[in-house]
């Protein structure tokens, strides 16, 4: 889908974590076509984030996949290392990157907690301090955009509404909204935008098989009063938008995507 201004982002280059598919591979192609330079990072998937970085240039962008675990000190820095040496210095980071291991509290594993914590939450620690460094190391390009860097994790409505069976998950970006707002808070005087997208129910191969049994979609469609289940491309677009001029006096805040799933509508008339 065209944006109001092709080229809102030309000039600029951007890195995406956990980019390979879904939600980071709808943000990537969003910046591509607003006009940035993507790095493509991946941690599993090679054959997904090369189909990512295929599908950026049949669109006329520009865009290099790179192999990093986000969890990790040393792969975090080398990912930067490697897109900047690509694009040069970067104007937006967004990290995207995360995963799910879903037990009950019982059969919980503490392998299953500090998978799911190291990713969602200790990754994005990394990936930002990692990329408010390079902000300052950068400077101000007054002619490209008016923030010295924008920053934008990848949350959920669970940072918001408890999950149960899921603890790890919901702790871990209840932990993201405080660990976003607190570097917005810290670094903003710089000219460095902090924010967050926090998705609903998007149709991604995460949630396709509880979409595809019998009655799954019209189960998560009772949660939604907006009546569909989001596209990966509403986060594209939104976070577009985020990490351009447009937004500019957007500062630590949470975009909830999710058709007013954090509006509770099962308590519609029964409140």
């Amino acid at each position: 889908m065209a944006y109001p201004d092709l080229h809102m982002l030309k000039g600029q280059s951007a890195l995406v974590t956990g980019a390979s598919s879904g939600i980071g591979r709808a943000v990537a192609l969003a910046l591509a076509e607003a006009g940035a330079h993507v790095a493509v990072n991946y941690h599993g998937s090679q054959e997904g984030a090369e189909q990512t970085v295929a599908m950026v240039q049949a669109i006329g962008g520009k865009a290099v996949a790179i192999k990093a675990d986000v969890a990790s000190e040393s792969d975090v820095k080398a990912m930067f290392d490697t897109a900047e040496q690509a694009f040069g210095p970067l104007d937006i980071v967004i990290s995207n990157a995360g995963r799910q291991k879903d037990a009950a509290i019982g059969d919980m594993t503490l392998d299953d907690w500090n998978a799911v914590i190291s990713t969602n939450l200790t990754g994005a620690f990394l990936v930002g301090r990692e990329a408010i460094l390079r902000f300052r190391r950068k400077g101000m390009r007054p002619n490209v955009s008016r923030a010295l860097g924008k920053l934008i994790f990848n949350s959920s409505v669970h940072e918001r509404i408890p999950w149960a069976f899921r603890v790890n998950y919901a702790a871990s970006k209840g932990g993201l909204k405080l660990l976003m707002e607190s570097l917005a808070q810290e670094v903003s005087q710089e000219r460095i935008r902090v924010n967050a997208v926090a998705p609903g129910a998007i149709a991604t191969e995460i949630n396709k098989a509880e979409r595809e049994k019998d009655g799954g979609e019209q189960a998560m469609l009772e949660l939604i009063p907006y009546k569909r289940i989001g596209d990966p491309e509403d986060v594209g677009r939104t976070t577009a938008w985020l990490a351009s001029d447009a937004s500019d006096y957007v500062v630590g805040q949470t975009l909830f995507i999710d058709g007013g799933m954090t509006l509770y509508p099962e308590f519609r008339g029964n409140g």
